[in-house]
C-alpha cells in the first residue's frame, strides 16, 4: 500500500463518516472531497474538477428541469389523481394503484417530486377511508424507489452505470434495458406489500391533523381568521407616515400582519415638516397588496390580522385608529392573486431550530406567517420567539406565485395539498404542451436518435422556451445538493483508479468471491451495495462501487453489463432506513413512522429484490 492509497482511503473514510452522521450537508462533504484530493495532490485540479463538466451531471440537472415543468404545469398531479380515483373502496386495490401510479411517474421524473405531489392526496384519501396514513405512505415511498429502477432516466445510478459502460468502450444501456427486471421487481414489491400490509405495515395514528388538505377558504375558517381581522386607520399624527411596510415592523414588533391597504384613488401630497400630508377626495378607495417597499400615507386603512391584544398595543403605540373588519376584508386573504396554505417543515429543513425572525422568512419568501401549528400543542405559539421544530405547520398568506414557489424548496418545506391549483395556476394552461415535450423526449430516448445528455438538455430547453417553466423556477427545480454530490464524488472514482485502489478492491473481491460461482458472487455484490445505500446516497454508492464491479466482471471473465445493472438496482433498494432516501424521510413525519418500521418492511423487500435480481440478470445479460 502506497502513501497515496492511504491518503485516498482516509479521505473516502472521512466522507463516508460524514455521510452517515450528517454532521455536514452531503454537498459540502462532496466539495470537501474535491478540495482534499487537490490539496493532497492525489488529483490535479483538472482531474478533481472534471465532475462538474461530466455528461452525467448535465443530464441529471436537465432532467430535474423537465420534471419541474411536469410538476409546475400540473401534469403529474393530474395523472396521479385520475389513476387513484380508480381504486374505489378496495384497500387492496388502493395500495396497488398507489404504488403503480407513483412508480410510473418516478420512472420519468424525480421520485422526490412525485412523492411530494402525491403524499397530500394519499393522506386525504386515508382520512376519507378512515385509514391511518402509515398504512399507505411507506408503499408510496417504496413504489417511487421501485419505479425509478425501471428506466434509464428513473434514477441517477442508472445513468452513472450507463456512462461507465460508454467510457470503457461498451454500448451504454438503452432507455428500456432496465424495464424487464425493474418491472418484475415492482410487481413483486407490490404483491409483497399488498399481501403483508396487514401485519408488516404499521398502523400508527398521525401526530398531526395538518394534512387535512382543506381548501384555502376552509383554512381561513379553521384558523379562525375572521375573528382576527381588523382595520387600522393611519392618523395624521402617526409615526408610520412616509415609512415602508418593512420599516414599520408591525409583524416583527407587534405580531400584526398587514394584508391589504385601502387608499384613495386620487390624492395630492405635499411635504409638511417630517411628515407627508394628504388631501383626500371622497371616492372609492383602491386596494393595494403591500410589499416590503410599500409606503404608508395618512388616512390609509390597513387591513390587518392579529390577536386583539396585539392590535390594541400597536394602535396605541403608533397613533392608529382601530375599526372592526368588514365582510369584504376577507377577500384580502383569498382571491385570484393571493391566498393561504399550510407548509410542513420536513426533518432536514434549514428552518428547524430557528425563529421566523432569525430566518427573515417574510423578506426571503415574500409571504406572511399568520400562525404556527405544532402537533400536540394547543397553546398559541409566538411568531417572534418560537424556535421551529420538525413537523411544525406554518400557516402562510401571500401571492399564489410565492406560495407555489415553495413547492421547489423541498428540503425546507412541503406545501400541503395543491392549494394554488384551486385558483387556476397560469402554468396549467401549458399542461398539454409539457406532455408533448415529455413524450418527444421519451421517443428520442427510446429510439436512441440522440445521446442522453443532448436529449435531456433539448427537452429542458424546450420546457423553458415554451413557457412551461420560467428560468427562475427552472433553477429552483434543480436539486443542487444532488448535482454537487454527483460532481464532487465522481473524482473519487478517478482517485481510486489512479492510486490503484480499484485494482486492490477488485483483487480482494475476486479472491474472496471468485470461487463461489456466479450467483453467490452477484448476491454478495448486491448485499454490499445495498448496505452502503442505507447509510449514504444511492448516487454516491454507485459512483464508489460501480468501477470495482466493472473491474471484477472483467477480472472474472464476465460481461460487465450484468454486474453494473446489479449495482444500480441494489443502490435503489433504500428501504431499511428513513434517511436512506429523501422519499423515505418525506413521509416519515406524516406517517408517524419509527426507524424500526422501515427495518421491518425494508429488509424482507431487499432480500426479495436480491433473489429476483441475481436469478434474472444472467438470463437478460449472459455473463459469459
Amino acid at each position: 500500500m502506497t502513501i497515496e492509497m492511504w491518503i485516498t482511503i482516509f479521505i473516502l473514510s472521512g466522507a463516508i463518516l460524514l455521510f452517515v452522521t450528517e454532521w455536514l450537508q452531503v454537498d459540502l462533504v462532496a466539495l470537501g472531497v474535491v478540495i482534499s484530493l487537490m490539496l493532497t495532490r492525489i488529483l490535479t485540479p483538472e482531474e478533481a474538477l472534471a465532475g462538474f463538466s461530466s455528461p452525467i451531471v448535465i443530464t441529471v440537472a436537465a432532467l430535474f428541469i423537465v420534471g419541474g415543468a411536469v410538476m409546475e404545469t400540473g401534469l403529474a398531479d393530474t395523472i396521479s389523481q385520475k389513476i387513484i380515483k380508480f381504486a374505489g373502496k378496495s384497500s387492496f386495490k388502493l395500495l396497488i394503484l398507489i404504488m403503480g401510479t407513483v412508480a410510473l411517474l418516478s420512472g420519468l421524473i424525480s421520485d422526490t417530486g412525485t412523492v411530494a405531489v402525491m403524499a397530500p392526496a394519499i393522506i386525504s384519501i386515508s382520512r376519507k377511508r378512515n385509514i391511518n396514513p402509515s398504512k399507505l405512505l411507506i408503499p408510496l415511498s417504496f413504489g417511487a424507489l421501485l419505479g425509478g429502477a425501471m428506466t434509464l432516466i428513473g434514477t441517477p445510478p442508472n445513468i452513472v452505470v450507463s456512462d461507465l459502460l460508454l467510457e470503457n468502450g461498451y454500448s451504454p444501456f438503452q432507455f428500456f434495458d432496465f424495464t424487464p427486471i425493474g418491472l418484475t421487481l415492482l410487481i413483486s414489491g407490490i404483491l409483497f406489500l399488498a399481501s403483508t400490509s396487514r401485519w408488516l405495515l404499521p398502523d400508527h395514528k398521525s401526530k398531526t391533523e395538518l394534512q387535512r388538505v382543506d381548501s384555502p377558504e376552509e383554512l381561513v375558517q379553521v384558523y379562525k381568521l375572521p375573528q382576527d381581522l381588523y382595520r387600522l386607520r393611519v392618523r395624521i399624527q402617526s409615526q408610520l407616515i412616509g415609512k415602508t411596510i418593512q420599516q414599520i415592523g408591525l409583524r416583527a414588533t407587534y405580531e400584526v400582519t398587514v394584508l391589504e391597504i385601502l387608499r384613495s384613488r386620487e390624492a395630492r401630497s405635499r411635504p409638511r415638516g417630517p411628515e407627508i400630508l394628504l388631501d383626500l377626495l371622497e371616492d372609492e378607495p383602491i386596494s393595494i397588496k403591500p410589499s416590503p417597499e410599500t409606503l404608508i400615507y395618512a388616512n390609509d386603512i390597513l387591513v390587518c390580522q392579529g390577536k386583539i391584544n396585539d392590535i390594541s398595543h400597536a394602535a396605541a403605540s403608533l397613533q392608529l385608529g382601530v375599526q372592526p373588519a368588514e365582510a369584504e376584508d376577507q377577500k384580502a386573504l383569498v382571491n385570484n392573486e393571493v391566498g393561504v396554505a399550510e407548509i410542513l417543515l420536513p426533518p432536514r429543513s434549514r428552518l428547524i431550530g430557528q425563529t421566523l425572525v432569525s430566518t427573515h422568512f417574510g423578506r426571503l419568501y415574500q409571504l406572511s406567517v399568520l400562525g404556527i401549528n405544532r402537533p400536540g400543542t394547543k397553546r398559541n405559539l409566538s411568531l417572534k420567539e418560537t424556535e421551529l421544530q420538525f413537523g411544525d405547520i406554518l400557516f402562510v398568506q401571500g401571492a399564489w406565485k410565492n406560495i407555489h414557489a415553495l413547492t421547489n424548496q423541498r428540503r425546507d418545506f412541503v406545501v400541503v395539498g395543491q392549494p394554488e391549483a384551486l385558483k387556476g395556476s397560469p402554468l396549467r394552461s401549458k399542461m398539454i404542451l409539457s406532455s408533448l415535450i415529455l413524450a418527444g423526449m421519451l421517443i428520442l430516448l427510446v429510439t436512441n436518435l440522440l445521446p442522453l445528455a443532448t436529449t435531456a438538455l433539448l427537452a429542458a430547453f424546450l420546457m423553458v422556451i415554451s413557457g412551461c417553466l420560467n428560468m427562475k423556477d427552472a433553477y429552483n427545480s434543480v436539486d443542487w445538493k444532488s448535482i454537487i454530490l454527483i460532481a464532487g464524488m465522481l473524482p473519487m472514482t478517478t482517485a481510486l483508479q489512479k492510486t490503484g485502489l480499484v485494482q486492490v478492491g477488485t483483487d480482494w473481491m475476486a479472491s474472496t468471491l471468485g470461487g463461489l460461482g456466479d450467483l453467490p458472487t452477484l448476491a454478495a455484490l448486491f448485499l454490499i451495495t445495498s448496505l452502503f445505500t442505507q447509510v449514504i446516497s444511492n448516487t454516491a454508492t454507485t459512483v464508489l462501487i460501480a468501477p470495482i464491479a466493472f473491474s471484477l466482471a472483467i477480472r472474472l471473465g464476465y460481461q460487465p453489463q450484468a454486474f453494473l445493472m446489479l449495482v444500480a438496482i441494489a443502490a435503489s433498494t433504500a428501504y431499511a432506513s428513513p434517511v436512506a432516501s429523501p422519499v423515505n424521510t418525506l413521509v416519515m413525519g406524516s406517517g408517524n413512522y419509527r426507524f424500526s418500521d422501515y427495518l421491518k418492511v425494508g429488509i424482507p423487500l431487499i432480500i426479495i429484490s436480491m433473489f429476483i435480481t441475481i436469478f434474472l440478470l444472467p438470463l437478460l445479460w449472459p455473463m459469459h
